[in-house]
């Protein structure tokens, strides 16, 4: 969330770009919390008072009464200013709670290149990679390809588990592992450390790194329990360092996440959004980095670039787009989505995101770390390095033989025995 002293210092700035995202009811926002925010300061004020107000009355009291004089009035008024304080207290909670309510819904500051628009139409291609090659077959969708391979079952999973999921099996199951294996190995080649994170969160720690709507909307929760099943291992990983207070010496922090994801959202709008593109449970690598403010937007180029070799590594064409106002949610000041062409639907598809939230998940977290000019939040960034899911489906497209078998794409043949296709039984 916005730091209240940020929004105190520059509310003019804040408003101006909740007029870029469209969000008036926002703006209103702004001026109301700054006006509570200001009652509650002055309540502060006046109840520091009361408080060396009766501190002075207690030494009076102690002073009056060794001298042998009546001390009745005195304590009269000592009795009165408790309730006073009790009074501007209890005032002060109801005025940072509703603050906070608001705090928490104001998304972060967009970056000055984050183009204006409505919806993910409106997006800004900035680069493109690839030739697109047509085949000279009808394509066969990537669900029924598997299982006409016997890789892939989803009748089965839709039985035991309900729309949305799946079995992998065979060769598909490896590639899945080998596209991990890829990913982890660009990585950790470049400096990030892996990280395997708890499946679960408690929802405190949840609410530090994520759009609240998306408690409702995206993610499952644990019945009966404080636990939601993570629906990134950006989630956990960004909790990791809650309410500590890092050294600037320990920046940057990068790590490579492998998890298991949940998500309670999916598509049911045409084939090709069943099989393996929008489903329940998947895996990702997750790139994260904790860094100092300065640094951050370096960063984000790296993150995004990480993304890109690995998709040219498995070869399959991609573009990059700036995401506008529109699309942007809460959490980031600025987005890159990656996104893979799709042979059958002859168009791009989201694959990554890749995201930096600047300071806006370690104030709502409370990490910090160490600087000349005192303790600071830091910056974080986060981007999908592969949903195994969705390129397993762009590999059944692109990859895919007239004869029904599928070549598999070379930078993964050592993570998968040295084989080269899989083909019909």
């Amino acid at each position: 969330m916005l730091d209240i002293q940020f929004l105190r210092d520059f509310g003019d700035m804040v408003k101006a770009d909740l007029g870029r995202r469209q969000d008036n009811e926002k703006k209103v926002w702004v001026d109301e919390i700054l006006s509570d925010d200001a009652r509650w300061r002055k309540l502060k004020s006046e109840a520091e008072t009361l408080r060396s107000e009766r501190n002075d009355l207690t030494r009076k009291i102690q002073t009056v009464k060794s001298e042998g004089k009546d001390i009745v009035e005195i304590v009269a008024d000592a009795k009165l200013i408790p309730q006073k304080i009790r009074e501007r207290e209890d005032e002060m909670e109801q005025l940072k709670n509703s603050i906070n309510y608001r705090l928490m819904r104001l998304p972060n500051v967009l970056h000055e290149s984050v183009p204006i628009g409505e919806s993910d139409e409106e997006n800004v291609a900035i680069k493109f990679w690839g030739d697109i090659v047509e085949p000279n077959f009808e394509l066969v969708h990537h669900g029924q390809l598997a299982q006409n391979l016997g890789i892939a079952d989803f009748d089965r999973a839709v039985k035991i588990s309900g729309a949305g999921f799946y079995f992998l099996k065979g060769d598909l199951a490896i590639m899945d592992f080998a596209l991990q294996r890829l990913a982890i190995q660009l990585l950790t080649e470049r400096g990030y450390t892996l990280v395997t994170p708890p499946f679960m969160m408690r929802k405190k720690p949840y609410e530090g790194v994520t759009d609240l709507a998306d408690f409702e909307n995206v993610m499952y929760k644990i019945g009966g329990e404080d636990q939601y099943l993570i629906a990134t291992s950006e989630h956990p990983m960004a909790a990791m360092y809650q309410d500590e207070l890092l050294d600037s010496t320990e920046l940057p922090i990068k790590y490579a996440g492998v998890s298991a994801c949940f998500r309670r959202e999916i598509g049911k709008h045409g084939l090709d959004e069943r099989g393996l593109f929008r489903v329940h449970q998947f895996n990702k690598i997750e790139q994260f980095i904790f860094c100092e403010p300065k640094d951050s937007w370096i960063f984000h180029e790296e993150l995004i670039r990480n993304a890109m070799d690995f998709m040219e590594k498995i070869e399959i064409p991609y573009r990059v787009v700036n995401v506008c106002t529109g699309d942007m949610g809460t959490v980031a000041a600025k987005k890159y989505d990656l996104e893979g062409y799709s042979l059958r639907e002859k168009k791009y598809i989201e694959l990554m995101s890749c995201s930096n939230c600047t300071s806006y998940q370690s104030v709502r977290l409370n990490i910090r770390h160490r600087t000349k000019e005192g303790n600071k939040h830091l910056h974080t960034l986060n981007s999908t390095m592969v949903a195994t899911s969705r390129a397993l489906r762009l590999i059944l497209e692109h990859y895919q033989q007239e004869d029904g078998s599928v070549v598999i794409p070379k930078a993964l043949r050592p993570f998968m025995m040295g084989k080269e296709k899989i083909s019909p039984k």
